[in-house]
Formats: structure tokens, sequence, C-alpha cells
């Protein structure tokens, strides 16, 4: 059987595709939104099932490297992280932008060139938490409801620059991909969150409680490579690392007491033609069946299934580098973009 032919949006981007997401809205069911960030800083939605586009907005903020949305139901809102390090909220009912706080805010100016906010990802089944990565360093936790205005409600140093960022499905965990192929792990869980609350409260009673946020553990990947990208299973039992050597390696979390049903860490080649190597510039779950789509630099989309250690398929080979991919929630649409990388 033959892979489907990918169908084209109108109005794509002017610039290198930087991030893909499907925004949930469960107001409307003729309706499917997809947004897009890209190096010429607009933000983009369609419509994937009438396959219009539906607005674009520039974020005056230059290149948008990052784009979340947050995971409730209800939820209108998209946010975008900016080559200045700005991270930005934008209301898709009202097309207003407004400002959520700077990575960089208090570095000198010689730092200035080093605040990109690389990496940005919302805490699920939360309306209000997001959390971002940088250049800079430095990983910070986000309230949007806060009064607290443009100030985290957390920041914990990293090794080294942000390049990738994934939450797990629970809630409970963030895992950074950063310089020196170090990947951190970081417990968000809300419990321990509560002093946020309290504080954005004024409960004088627990108001002394500082937030909390542990880096329960750093590691080294198990790529040789640079880390392109990284991802949670939907189970939360492990990660998938794509690396710039057209590579992708399975890992479990045995070191933080979770079950790996007895499986081994794997690495397996891909996007690669002849002698020629290409980045895997990133990974998508499918939302119910657990196997993955990776999308390389060679232009080419596979699925693969990690329990089988098998390839599914391949699907059409697209003009260029495949920059990002997404699945809409219930798996039945996978979104690609096809843009320059800077390769």
């Amino acid at each position: 059987m033959s892979s489907p032919e990918p169908i084209a949006l109108p109005n794509p981007p002017n610039d290198g595709i930087t991030s893909l997401q499907y925004i949930d809205n469960n107001n409307s069911s003729s309706q499917q939104l997809l947004a897009s960030t890209s190096w010429d800083g607009a933000l983009r939605l369609h419509d994937t099932f009438a396959k219009t586009h539906v607005l674009t907005h520039v974020m005056e903020c230059g290149p948008l490297l990052s784009m979340t949305s947050s995971t409730s139901l209800s939820s209108n809102k998209v946010f975008t992280g900016g080559i200045d390090g700005s991270i930005r909220q934008f209301d898709i009912a009202t097309s207003t932008p407004s400002l959520i706080g700077m990575h960089g805010a208090n570095s000198s100016s010689d730092d200035n060139k080093k605040v990109a906010c690389s990496a940005l990802s919302a805490i699920h089944d939360s309306s209000s938490l997001i959390a971002s990565a940088g250049w800079d360093s430095k990983f910070h936790l986000w309230d949007v409801r806060s009064s607290n205005k443009h100030q985290p409600v957390i920041t914990l140093d990293l090794p080294g620059k942000a390049f990738g960022m994934d939450t797990s499905l629970d809630g409970t965990k963030v895992v950074v991909a950063t310089s020196g192929r170090q990947n951190c792990f970081i417990d968000v869980r809300f419990s321990s969150l509560s002093a946020v609350t309290n504080n954005n409260n004024n409960d004088k009673e627990n108001s002394q409680q500082p937030p909390i946020a542990n880096m329960i553990l750093q590691r080294d990947s198990s790529l040789k490579y640079q880390t392109r990208c990284i991802k949670f299973f939907p189970s939360t039992q492990g990660i998938a690392i794509g690396s710039i050597e057209g590579r992708v390696a399975i890992e479990y979390l045995t070191e933080l007491g979770i079950s790996n049903n007895n499986k081994k860490k794997y690495a397996f080649k891909c996007h690669r033609v002849n002698d020629t190597i290409y980045p895997v510039n990133d990974i998508a779950f499918h939302p119910t069946h657990g196997t993955f789509a990776t999308g390389g630099a060679d232009g080419t989309v596979v699925t693969w299934d990690g329990n089988s250690k098998k390839k599914l398929a391949s699907l059409a080979k697209l003009p260029t580098s495949i920059a990002c991919l997404a699945f809409n929630r219930d798996g039945t649409e996978l979104a690609m973009a096809s843009s320059y990388t800077f390769e």
C-alpha cells in the first residue's frame, strides 16, 4: 500500500519553520487549528480541516525559535519563544499578544546574544504553567496567571544551551537536552508547586515557603553527537533522542525508579542516503498507538515501532528538510514542516 500524498497548506511561512503544534479546541468540531512559527518572526494559524490560512501575526521579537500551547481543552492561547529571549502569549480569540517574561532579563549587555528562548513546553493538565529553556543555560517555569508580572516562579541553572525540551504526559517531569550531550530531568509535580499558588494569593501562613523544582537526574546522552530533539514516551517510561548524526536512541529512566519492563536501551541509524548522513530534526509520538515518526534533513518522514524495533513506513520525500512534526489529538493527522534548516 502506497503512503498518502501530503497536502500543502496555503500561505506558508517565508523563512525556515521552527515549530508546529495542533491547538486543542473542544468548542469546534468543524475546525482544527495548526500553529507554526518561523524565522520570519510570525506566528501562523491554519485550519487543516478546511485547508485554509486563518491568520498571520508578527510577534515583534525577531525570529521565533519555539512555540507551545496549553494542554487545557478550553485553551485558546499560544506561547512563542523569540531570539530576543522573550516568551509571549497570543490570544487567538482576540488576536492580542502580551509579554510573559524574558530569558536573560538580568544579564549584562555582553550576554544579549545568548538569551534566545530556544525551547517551550506547556505542563500537561495545567492551563497556566509554561516551561522555557534558552541559550542562556537557564530553565524557567512561568505561571501565566501570576500577579507578579514577567517574573518566573522557578529558575534553575542548566549545564549548557538548551537544544530541545519536552514534558511528560502525567505532568510531573520536564526533560531538557543541552549542549555537551546532557539530558536534564526536572521534577515539576504540582504538589511541589503549591507554594506558587500560596504566594500568588498572598497567603501569609504559607508565604515563606519557596517554590520548589528539582533537577532529579542529569546524564550523558547515549549518542555521540549533538542532540537535535528529545521526547518522552506517551507512557513516560523513557525517552527518544534524535541527533545530528542520523541516529535515534531509545533510553529508559530506571534511575528514577520507573520500570523498563526488562527492556534495554538501544540506538539505530536513520535518515541516511548512501554515504550521506542527515540530522534527525524532530520526533513525534502517535497519541494512541505509541509508535513514532522521525523527520530528517533528507526530506523524509519515517514511522517506527520502538517496542518491536521495526521500521513501519516511509512517507513521500519532500523537496527539502523536514524541520518539525506534529500529530493531532486523535492521531488521524500528521503535520510536517518542510523547510530549509540551515544545515
